[in-house]
């Protein structure tokens, strides 16, 4: 299946992240090996969903690619560096050496672990979510994506994705996400950096 866009879009956030898709997949077909890392990380409405999901319709290796969505390990609103931390130890490092890696969803209704999910060495794998390039984790990405968004633009993408939700939070996530700017200053460890409006 071809990387190339589909069609012209009238709308610039569809646009630029066509763009991100068609070069991130350039960049993992280039590696020449079957079962490539992915990681995809920016702030809070940056696109990192949306990216994640182009790349998963568009792969261009053959048989089925993994996606691991962060949302689904942060253990809470507090949780971001613990959330990268279990991806690192339970997925990233399984799937490095060649093992089979078992993570749990957190329910964040029930505010608890919820069911085991299990990452396929011998597949390839993509994993997005806030916090997710530092520098133990950039070692264990073949291709590593930052997308760069304005404030306003990502707030309100956010807000309108997870709504009255996630409107409490917004602060207390995004002093995490600035403390992960701050202590591992992701665009240095990023192997492509997409703006997205």
């Amino acid at each position: 299946m071809s990387s190339a866009p589909s069609r012209s879009n009238a709308d610039p956030v569809a646009a630029a992240l066509d763009t991100a898709a068609v070069r991130v997949l350039d960049a993992v077909r280039d590696l020449g090996v079957s079962n490539p890392v992915v990681l995809i990380d920016g702030q809070s409405g940056a696109g990192k969903t949306s990216l994640a999901k182009q790349l998963v319709a568009r792969w261009p290796l053959t048989g089925r690619v993994q996606l691991v969505a962060l949302d689904s390990i942060y253990p809470g609103w507090d949780g971001l560096a613990d959330g990268v931390e279990a991806a690192r130890t339970l997925i990233l490092v399984p799937h490095g050496r060649g093992v089979l890696g078992i993570w749990q969803r957190w329910d964040w209704d029930a505010s608890a672990p919820a069911e085991a999910h299990a990452v396929d060495p011998s597949l390839p794998l993509i994993v997005e979510g806030s916090g997710l390039i530092t520098g133990a984790t950039a070692r264990l990405g073949d291709v590593r994506v930052w997308l760069e968004s304005p404030l306003v633009s990502r707030k309100r993408r956010a807000l309108e994705r997870d709504g009255e939700i996630y409107r409490p939070h917004w602060e207390q996530w995004a002093e995490q996400e600035e403390r992960h700017l701050v202590r591992d200053d992701p665009r240095r460890h990023a192997t492509h950096m997409f703006a997205i409006p």
